[in-house]
């Protein structure tokens, strides 16, 4: 997001999604949203979605399919964020927020390339909050520790949202509501991360 009247929102998929979540909150706020995304055709051309974790373990795993998976989650964080730190740097001010996922802070058997990816994005948050607060650019790093009770669950896996239960999965309007008070934090009380979960949710 880049000043007071504006905001971009890259990796926007269905309307019932984090990313479409975060666009109907902005533009209620007064924002001018700026939406970047994939069409559908080219979604479901591709094996491996952003934000999607990619399981598999390491020993049977094409190396390949390692480096994509770096390359979307990690690797793409890097060059949004360069981008927007090109432009918000000769203004002075600017906020840039990240979305990570459990695997952002723990790996697990199965999430071998995506937790190397989310981690990887975390490290980059850190580095980038460090290097560009002093300038007066707020990174924060938000850790969607759940899944989320958007259409790519509650449509693509019923079961898994059935089996949660109620308030089982992370709400999209309290993700807006996370994303919306980073984006309003004075420069006083900058949060660099937040890390939500449901009630139901282990640590």
């Amino acid at each position: 997001m880049s000043d007071n009247t504006k905001a971009i929102v890259v990796g926007v998929g269905p309307e019932a999604g984090l990313g479409g979540a975060l666009c109907a909150r902005l533009a209620r706020e007064g924002l001018h949203v700026f939406v970047a995304g994939r069409t559908p055709a080219k979604v479901e051309a591709l094996v491996d979605n952003a934000g999607n974790a990619a399981m598999g373990q390491a020993h049977d795993m094409e190396a390949s399919f390692f480096e994509q998976v770096w390359r979307v989650g990690c690797f793409g964080g890097f060059l949004v964020g360069r981008e927007a730190l090109r432009r918000m740097l000769p203004r002075g001010r600017g906020t840039v927020l990240f979305t990570g996922a459990t695997a952002s802070l723990r790996g697990k058997p199965n999430t071998t390339a995506f937790a190397a990816a989310k981690a990887g994005l975390r490290s980059l948050a850190q580095s980038m909050a460090r290097a560009y607060g002093p300038q007066g650019i707020h990174v924060g790093h938000v850790v969607v520790d759940g899944g989320i009770a958007g259409d790519k669950i509650m449509k693509g896996i019923p079961q898994f949202a059935q089996a949660m239960g109620e308030d089982g999965l992370v709400s999209l309007s309290g993700l807006a509501d996370a994303y919306w008070y980073l984006y309003k934090q004075p420069k006083a009380a900058w949060t660099h991360e937040l890390d939500l979960r449901t009630f139901k949710e282990s640590f």
